[in-house]
């Protein structure tokens, strides 16, 4: 039965093939055309109930069947006609006689009006907005997948799910690109329909009055009957289908084989079954129909739905039983010790004098966001940050402490580091995010904001403008990715800061069971434990990965015999991690960087002044001044490149350099020649000079 299923659409093609050859009894041809009116409704409904076009995603191909198969009606009722005297079954006649009622005018006119409101309003709209969704989707097709890759990168999603949206977003293309030349079909069909109403009508009149010895008064009669009920017949089915076309095109996946996917996205929509067989069941009311066969039809219909509906409301029981017998009380929920009894307990009150690693507080609006109960995904979303995160730069991020904030708005929510106050935002749950694209052709309207994270000028939309933003440019985050987007971000600036004595414990002992001898020669004979924190503390600061460890740990050791200086011992080591930095900072092949002036270094060198706590810079305040404006405008080229800024100088610079602009952009990465491989080629897009 199911390898049947499968295949149904394969022989239900064949068979319409065959309605060009094969001549039908008037009987059997009621039964195609009633079949053709119900499988347009069913159409129709399905394309008002979907959420988007992806889910009838068959849609350019079904589009094809189904003109196939009311041409195929078309010749074989045009036979009928044209050999049987103006007889093609009743649904025809009795189509015919309720539209004429007598007048061959008025019925002329009824079915050139439904043509041309087909022909010059429904199909030439759905063919311009097809046109116009195809272009943009493509255009648009760049900024999602950097969305993608941006997401993926900040460990918001996972390699799964990109795979996931990518594979959308080309089946959206494909899908977009389909109903482009799938409207030039429904045009085509508009057209062919009023070429064979007028060979009906002509051909009749010539085979009545030359081979039937008809008088002319009874060849109109009879023709105009038959032909005016063929077009009808013909022409309502299309005119639903291509009003389902304009619907489909203003808001595509397919998975499996056409077959397979008809079966499947038919019988997800059992509403729409049952409304088509209750729509049918009212057409017994016209006065000539079949009533045998569209009882049958429309009961089949009626209860086929039916059975479908309540097979899908027992599966949604079984999963939504689960849930509640695995109830029980979610992390939003309050304790259910009172804190009165609670802060009797000595020990209690020194619990509220520790601090959280990371917070994150946010408003009530925000609630479903987090709690698992209710649906939401960000607690396994900030695990699979910490995964990635731990794999990319080796360090684990501790816990992240989540909870709700009467104090701050419905709508807020703040980032927290050690019990501070480090990053604050505010989303809107029921909108969408939609970031400017550089080059912004059409506006879309919404709420004006900026994106917490990295600063772009943003718009809150409604749910409705999705799509559109998308085909209009734009980037488009749900809120819960806008929220976690900001907190990877500040975790990440702030990742030095998370790296206390316990955690360099804890990589050491972790070490220890890779290459004991190193560990036991560096700590504590040459290193203690606070001095190692804090050569792994610079590196991250400047988003250097500290995953490397035994090249650090040898890197020291090696060090250590000429040098004692922990700020020449972190030189060292970034040069021995040259791959990784030039990995980290380097797109394909090539760097863009911003240089210094030869003369500008060496005024820096000589500027260099040795104090109590090791070297320092003494510039004067003209030349600080100078740099700091220069580097301003070389962090806005870096902005339009869609980059980080990278200034590279020499190996004696580069720290103090560093430390003269971290408070200012703390953004910009300062790297020295010797930290980047040969093969790497080096392009330099500006140049900071000596100006005094």
């Amino acid at each position: 039965m199911k390898n049947v299923l499968n295949n149904a659409v394969s022989l239900i093609v064949v068979m319409i093939v065959l309605l060009l050859i094969i001549p039908l009894s008037p009987f059997f041809l009621d039964v195609m055309i009633i079949l053709n009116i119900a499988i347009s409704l069913i159409i129709l409904l399905v394309s008002m109930n979907i959420k988007e076009a992806l889910e009838f995603s068959i849609f350019p191909s079904l589009l094809l069947i189904t003109t196939l198969y009311r041409i195929g009606i078309n010749i074989s009722s045009t036979r009928s006609i044209l050999s049987n005297s103006g007889t093609a079954g009743q649904v025809i006649q009795s189509m015919g006689d309720f539209v004429l009622q007598g007048n061959v005018v008025v019925g002329v006119i009824i079915f050139l009006i439904i043509v041309l409101v087909q022909f010059l309003v429904i199909t030439k709209g759905a063919e311009r907005v097809a046109e116009v969704a195809a272009r943009f989707t493509l255009d648009a097709m760049p900024g999602k997948q950097m969305a993608i890759d941006a997401d993926l990168g900040s460990g918001l999603i996972t390699e799964e799910e990109a795979k996931a949206r990518r594979y959308k977003i080309q089946k959206e293309a494909d899908f977009y690109g389909s109903m482009d030349g799938a409207t030039k079909i429904v045009k085509g069909d508009a057209t062919m329909s009023l070429i064979i109403t007028a060979v009906n009508f002509l051909g009749g009149c010539v085979i009545g009055m030359v081979q039937g010895s008809m008088g002319f008064t009874e060849v109109l009669q009879v023709y105009s009957i038959a032909t005016i009920g063929d077009g009808l017949v013909s022409q309502i089915p299309a005119l639903l289908i291509s009003t389902a076309t304009g619907m489909i095109v203003t808001r595509a996946v397919a998975e499996d084989s056409l077959n397979i996917d008809v079966t499947r996205q038919f019988s997800a929509q059992p509403k729409a079954i049952m409304i088509a067989g209750g729509v049918l069941a009212i057409l017994l009311a016209v006065p000539g129909m079949p009533k045998f066969q569209l009882a049958v039809i429309a009961l089949t219909m009626m209860l086929g739905g039916f059975y479908l509906m309540r097979r899908m409301e027992g599966f949604a029981a079984v999963p939504e039983q689960g849930s509640m017998a695995a109830g029980g009380m979610g992390p939003m929920e309050p304790e259910q010790m009172a804190e009165e009894d609670d802060f009797k307990d000595i020990n209690s009150v020194y619990s509220l004098i520790s601090v959280e690693p990371i917070e994150m507080e946010f408003g009530y609006s925000l609630i479903p966001l987090v709690d698992e109960a209710s649906g939401g995904r960000m607690i396994d979303r900030i695990v699979i940050f910490r995964r990635q995160y731990a794999q990319e730069m080796g360090l684990v991020i501790p816990s992240i402490r989540l909870r709700d904030s009467s104090s701050l708005n419905t709508n807020q929510y703040v980032i927290k580091i050690k019990g501070e106050e480090v990053a604050k935002g505010e989303i809107l749950v029921d909108y969408y995010l939609a970031l400017e694209p550089p080059n912004l052709e059409k506006e879309i309207d919404g709420i004006d904001t900026i994106e917490p994270a990295y600063g772009i000028p943003s718009k809150w939309i409604t749910v409705d403008k999705k799509e559109m933003a998308e085909i209009y440019g734009y980037t488009v985050i749900d809120p819960l990715s806008v929220m976690l987007t900001h907190l990877s971000e500040t975790v990440k600036k702030h990742a030095h800061e998370l790296l206390n004595r316990q955690e360099v414990v804890r990589l050491v002992d972790n070490m220890k069971k890779q290459s004991p001898e190193l560990v036991d020669e560096l700590i504590p004979p040459l290193i203690s434990y606070g001095n190692f924190q804090k050569i792994l503390t610079n590196l991250l600061k400047e988003g250097i990965p500290i995953k490397d460890m035994e090249t650090i740990m040898e890197t020291i050791v090696d060090s250590s015999m000429t040098v004692r200086d922990l700020d020449t011992i972190t030189e060292n080591i970034r040069v021995a991690l040259k791959r990784t930095i030039t990995r980290r900072f380097c797109e394909g092949n090539s760097m863009k960087v911003v240089t210094l002036d030869a003369e500008l270094e060496k005024n820096i060198i000589t500027s260099l002044t040795n104090g109590d706590h090791g070297m320092y810079l003494a510039l004067s305040p003209d030349v600080m001044q100078s740099v700091i404006s220069q580097m301003s405008d070389e962090v806005k080229k870096f902005q339009e490149l869609g980059q980080s800024p990278v200034v590279l100088t020499s190996q004696v610079v580069r720290l103090h350099f560093y430390r003269l602009i971290e408070q200012f952009f703390p953004d910009v990465y300062v790297l020295s020649f010797n930290e980047i491989s040969n093969n790497v080629q080096i392009q330099a897009v500006g140049n900071i000079m000596m100006q005094a």
